[in-house]
């Protein structure tokens, strides 16, 4: 048998023909040509989606489109205001916004203004007030004067002071809403209170009474049949506590500014009068002492006014014992009679002389000419 040589097995090798560095190359451009197909795609998928609906609708449907074309960018354009403004709200309403603060109104001030007095039985309610108020300030008033204590004693609201509570007035208000109101309509509530000329807080209480020397009796002004009253006693520490603590009451309850009336003695003088231990204080001296001590324990966050007659005034009487302006009154209210009757000129001269006696703010009251400034 022929032998034949023996064939030689080949051996295959699989083998790249790429290097690394070449394989590399080869991966980031295949990544790079997908990113580009991806943009490609991005930036026709709008046009031929659009394309691809318009001739569905007009070849297919039979439709025309251009009719409603604006009315779909208007909406587009509708659309995107909104979301451009839902976005810009965000931002705006993130930014902090500055805190209005509105003024204090300083009610101790004394300001230019008319005075009016204000008619208490009018002022049974808040819409009663307000009415009373808005007509107050339709006449030009800046102040309001509201008699809250009267030369009979009788006190016009719900007092707590012991010696007030037992003698009420037939009509009261509620002087926290009065003061209230009469501050939201603009005006200055000023609560008027008769001080010792108070029968009635003497009648409660006679350690703050004039009393008949040696005897327990109340002073009286006049003969009891007569109709005489009697009063409070400047000299007793209980009857400028009691007037005191009226005024504080006042002013919790909203009013910053008070008129005092009857800041005196009474006009009759008589042997038989016992105001107890003077000391030998005369009247005006004690009159001072008086006003110094209230205004000294309010040391200023009550603006307080002492009103006089025009007779009291210009001269010395036997009610004060000097002018008002000598007992070391800053804030004047001059009364004048209604049978007086004085020209402007006569006003403005009162006024300087009033100033220049030592008086920081005179206002003057005259009913007849019909001037209460």
């Amino acid at each position: 048998m022929a032998k034949y040589p023996k064939r030689q097995k080949v051996k295959r090798y699989r083998r790249s023909f790429y290097s690394r560095e070449m394989r590399v190359k080869k991966g980031i451009g295949i990544a790079v040509l997908v990113l580009v197909v991806l943009a490609a795609a991005w930036v026709a998928a709008p046009h031929v989606l659009d394309w691809a609906t318009h001739t569905w609708y007009t070849v297919v449907r039979n439709r025309d489109l251009s009719a409603s074309s604006p009315a779909g960018g208007s909406a587009s354009s509708a659309a995107e205001s909104t979301a451009s403004s839902v976005a810009e709200e965000p931002a705006a309403s993130s930014e902090a916004q500055p805190e209005v603060v509105t003024p204090a109104v300083d009610g101790t001030a004394i300001v230019e203004g008319a005075w009016a007095e204000a008619d208490l039985t009018t002022l049974t309610d808040d819409a009663a007030i307000r009415a009373a108020a808005q007509q107050l300030a339709a006449q030009g008033a800046k102040y309001a004067v509201v008699t809250l204590k009267d030369a009979a004693g009788a006190v016009y609201y719900a007092s707590q002071v012991p010696a007030a509570a037992a003698s009420p007035a037939g009509v009261t208000v509620d002087p926290a809403k009065v003061a209230s109101i009469f501050k939201d309509e603009g005006l200055i509530p000023v609560a008027k209170l008769a001080a010792f000329r108070d029968p009635a807080g003497a009648r409660v209480d006679h350690a703050m009474a004039i009393r008949y020397k040696n005897q327990e009796y109340l002073w009286l002004d006049n003969k009891a049949s007569a109709g005489g009253n009697p009063w409070l006693n400047p000299y007793a520490a209980e009857a400028v506590q009691y007037i005191g603590d009226l005024i504080d009451e006042l002013h919790t309850a909203g009013f910053d500014q008070i008129v005092l009336e009857n800041v005196q003695f009474p006009s009759s003088t008589s042997s038989k009068q016992d105001y107890g231990s003077t000391n030998g204080v005369g009247r005006a001296d004690q009159l001072t002492a008086d006003i110094t001590a209230w205004e000294q324990r309010f040391g200023g966050s009550v603006t307080l006014w002492y009103s006089y007659t025009l007779a009291e005034v210009t001269g010395t009487s036997p009610t004060l014992g000097v002018p008002a302006v000598e007992l070391g009154v800053k804030n004047l209210l001059v009364r004048v009679p209604s049978a007086s009757t004085m020209a402007d000129e006569e006003h403005t001269a009162l006024i300087q002389s009033q100033t220049e006696a030592g008086a920081e703010h005179v206002v003057v009251w005259d009913p007849t000419a019909g001037i209460f400034e």
